[in-house]
């Protein structure tokens, strides 16, 4: 085990006082969005006094760090562990499937597109679920909501200004129909888009009572943060979720979602591919993000597990990555790596190193199970079952 730097990364969206509290650090003004625990090449943690990029250290004995079958399956590892801070909303995005990432990865390169051109969709060529948990209450948009419901909602809020949402609702209230209709919005121009969205934000700050209060109440913030951006409207077509803390979601391939307030430890597979679909100036590719978005609706699946022996496991799809949330109370033994031990709340000592709150630590599979002890709030970042491994025990 060796302690680990995270690398802060300070994106306009950040709050200005979360990831310092955590760390202990001066609140000097400046926005820090997430915290990285990982292996990314674009900004690898640093391991132990030496400081040695994470992704050189694994690269250096894949084996020993990864374990011969990680290391076999994936390479390198598999995941990215951070603490994500919202003062404001991020873009609304959906991340591509493993197939849908090769193909856009391989007709980016052929277009000659360089991998960290702005205009480019796919900087590499693998899929990025996630699951966020949260520290602190946490607002959360993540795919669409039931057409039904949808209209509802939608009236609540009484402009003539939604008649075309509502009516293309109702017309084909199919996948398909609101994939045309998520269409439609992305590819108004600026006018017409201020023309739809300024009227549904009047309307929905003056209507803060009453059935969707909430959902009005978002629309109002998000109007306020992104004038006459359509993305308002989309949003009202979306899943509208808060989490509490110790809750959390997983936004698999094609879920179209957006994290609006509040801090959480999120897990992803480490990837970098991201297709956006409003509230950002950055790159928006409304065909490939159509072809990526699944339009079918979906109830969010909020998970609360249960701590059995002190250990809250999330339910994780995909090998790429495991989360689990231990609360230790005295001695907690943890599983081989490869690993991430990150420390949120209390103080954990093993042999001569510490985990006190907003620190970390990297545990390669070559450790072998660990003693922690002290009283603390530890997630531990792992990989999942390789899909070998997950056959055999089915």
């Amino acid at each position: 085990m060796q302690l680990l730097e995270g690398i802060i990364r300070d994106y306009d969206w950040g709050s200005t006082t979360s990831i310092p509290e955590l760390l202990g650090r001066p609140v000097d003004g400046t926005p820090a969005a997430e915290l990285w625990f990982g292996a990314h090449p674009s900004a690898p943690s640093l391991v132990g006094c030496d400081g040695v990029a994470l992704d050189a250290l694994v690269a250096a004995d894949p084996a020993a760090a990864l374990g011969e079958a990680v290391a076999a399956h994936f390479g390198s590892l598999p995941f990215l562990l951070k603490v994500l801070a919202a003062a404001s909303p991020l873009s609304l995005q959906a991340h591509p499937s493993i197939p849908q990432a090769e193909a856009g990865f391989a007709r980016e390169d052929a277009a000659g597109i360089a991998v960290d051109a702005p205009n480019r969709s796919f900087r590499d060529r693998l899929h990025k679920p996630e699951l966020i948990c949260a520290l602190t209450e946490f607002d959360v948009l993540c795919g669409f909501r039931d057409p039904a419901a949808t209209l509802e909602g939608l009236a609540t809020i009484a402009v003539t200004a939604l008649n075309t949402v509502r009516d293309m609702i109702e017309a084909d209230p199919s996948p398909a129909g609101l994939s045309n209709l998520l269409e439609w919005l992305l590819t108004l121009d600026a006018a017409d888009s201020a023309a739809l969205a300024e009227p549904v934000v009047a309307a929905c700050v003056i209507a803060t009572e009453g059935p969707f209060a909430a959902e009005r109440a978002m629309a109002a913030a998000l109007g306020a943060r992104y004038p006459g951006d359509a993305g308002v409207v989309t949003a009202l077509l979306l899943n509208f979720v808060t989490l509490q803390p110790g809750e959390a979601l997983f936004l698999g391939s094609g879920n179209l979602h957006a994290y609006l307030q509040g801090t959480g430890v999120e897990i992803m597979a480490n990837s970098d591919n991201v297709l956006r679909g409003g509230f950002s100036s950055k790159h928006v590719d409304v065909p490939t993000l159509i072809d990526v978005v699944e339009a079918h609706p979906v109830v969010p699946e909020v998970q609360r597990p249960a701590l059995i022996n002190g250990v809250a496991t999330y339910d994780i799809p995909v090998p790429e990555f495991s989360l689990q949330r231990i609360e230790i109370d005295g001695e907690c033994v943890l599983e081989p790596g490869p690993a991430i031990l990150l420390c949120t709340k209390g103080h954990a000592e093993c042999g001569d190193h510490v985990l006190d709150r907003g620190s970390a630590a990297w545990t390669p599979a070559s450790d072998g199970p660990l003693t922690l002890t002290g009283r603390a709030t530890v997630f531990r970042a792992g990989v999942g079952l390789l899909p070998e491994i997950h056959a055999q025990k089915a």
